[in-house]
Order: structure tokens, then sequence, then C-alpha cells
């Protein structure tokens, strides 16, 4: 059973996220296959095994609005996963999740982006694929090119960006609109220390205005600095949940009795 640590008063008629009994189970080949190839001979033959995998196992998480919240955990620990499934990406396998209000899963920036597409071109694309009208992206595009920091290359077909140049461009066009609630995965990890600060206190300025944040990252100082709760994923099972500090606390002890 998980461990809890004595949570913050909370009240529960102010939770949006309810996270029920969630468990995802991923069917996926018992042997390592080459490609696509060989998948599609031993699939024609009928040769291919089998085996389930549980990425999650009986999660269960209420977050409260204009909560910053953290998730932390080794990779492969399903942090990702359990992510993909507030934002509606996954369906879990067994379980429930509710989110009360408009949500934006910053999974992967840039994901909505034609490479072939200038960056100009690319923030009307990605804005409407957001469910903005042509005229709300208008309004906010200086914005949105302030923000990113790239208006000498907005031009430019966004194959020539580099990687952290995308990710500045998606999320700012991300974060043009103030959702109220926002799944963050790691995305801060890419670009320039300065630019990441950034997007950490337009974040925090969201969450003082109301928004709910999950963070999923492997930097504890920003869980400790940000998040009020956490909760610690191990194996697709929460293994201890409560106040953040705690929480942090309690998962590098584990990582430092591994590595003993």
């Amino acid at each position: 059973m998980a461990q809890k640590e004595p949570d913050l008063y909370i009240d529960e008629e102010d939770f949006v996220i309810h996270v029920e009994g969630v468990s995802v189970q991923y069917r996926i080949p018992r042997e390592q296959l080459s490609g696509i190839k060989e998948y599609a001979i031993r699939w024609l033959q009928r040769r291919l095994q089998y085996r389930n995998f549980w990425a999650l196992n009986d999660v269960s998480i209420e977050v409260q609005k204009g909560e910053f919240f953290g998730i932390v955990g080794r990779n492969g620990a399903g942090k990702s996963t359990l992510l993909k499934v507030m934002a509606r990406v996954v369906r879990p396998t067994l379980g429930r999740v509710v989110m009360l209000g408009r949500t934006a899963p910053l999974l992967e920036l840039g994901a909505g982006f034609h490479p072939e597409l200038t960056g100009r071109e690319n923030i009307f694309l990605n804005g409407a694929l957001l469910g903005l009208s042509r005229k709300e992206v208008v309004e906010r595009f200086d914005e949105i090119i302030a923000f990113s920091e790239i208006d000498e290359f907005i031009d430019a077909p966004l194959r020539t960006y580099s990687t952290g140049m995308v990710a500045r461009l998606g999320f700012s066009v991300a974060t043009s609109v103030r959702p109220d609630i926002m799944l963050v995965d790691e995305v801060l990890s890419v670009g320039d220390s300065q630019f990441q600060e950034k997007c950490l206190a337009r974040m925090s300025a969201f969450q003082e205005q109301g928004t709910t944040i999950v963070l999923v990252t492997h930097s504890m100082d920003r869980v400790e600095a940000f998040c009020e709760r956490a909760i610690w994923l191990d194996g697709g099972k929460i293994a201890v949940q409560g106040e953040a500090s705690a929480v942090v606390s309690q998962y590098l002890q584990a990582l430092k009795k591994t590595k003993a």
C-alpha cells in the first residue's frame, strides 16, 4: 500500500482533477524485433508472442484548483503515461479520470508543427489545433513571437530551427491563452536555463490566476520550489504521496540506497 505523508488542508469541493483507480495495461511483444518488416512477417506467420505490462496500477489522486502538483519517479515508472491518461491521449484499462475545465497538455512541444512551413505559418496551424480561431491567433501573434524570442527566424522554415527554438515556439503558442489545467511533461528540459525560468515564471503567473498545474520532472529542486504536493511513482504504483518536500526527501533517500 502506498505511504501517505500528512497532506496540506484541502477543501474537497475545489478538486478539479479526479484520477480514480486508474490502471493502464500494454500488450507488448516478448521478443525484441529489428523493425516493421520482421514484425509484419512474424504477424503473418502468427509467430508473435505477447506479454501484458501494467504501466499504471490502481493510481488514485485528486488535485485542487490552483494547485502546483508534482509527479516524480525514475524512467519507466509511469509518469508520462499518467499525464497522457489525464490528457485523454491514452484510455485507461481500468478506472476513470475527470478533468474539470479547459486542459492544455504540454506533453511534446511542437508536435503539431510542420517542418516545411515557416514559424509564422506554424503559429496559425498550431493555434488552430489548440482550438483557437484565426482572430484569436492574430490578436496574440505579436506576444507569441516576443515570448519565444525567435522573431528574426519567424519567416524561416521550421526545419531550419534548432530543437530549442521549436520548443520555445511551441510553449509560446500553447500558453498564449491561460488554461484551467496545464499538464507539463519535462518540456522545460529543452532550451537554455534563462528561457526555462521564463516558462516557469509564466506558469506561476497562471497558477496565481487559478490555473492548476501538474508537472512531471526529474528536477527535485523544481518540485520543492514550485509544488505544494507530489506523488512518487514506482513501477506504475504510488509509492509515496503528500507534501512535496516530504515526497522528494523519501525519493532521494531511496535513490541513494539503490546506488550504495
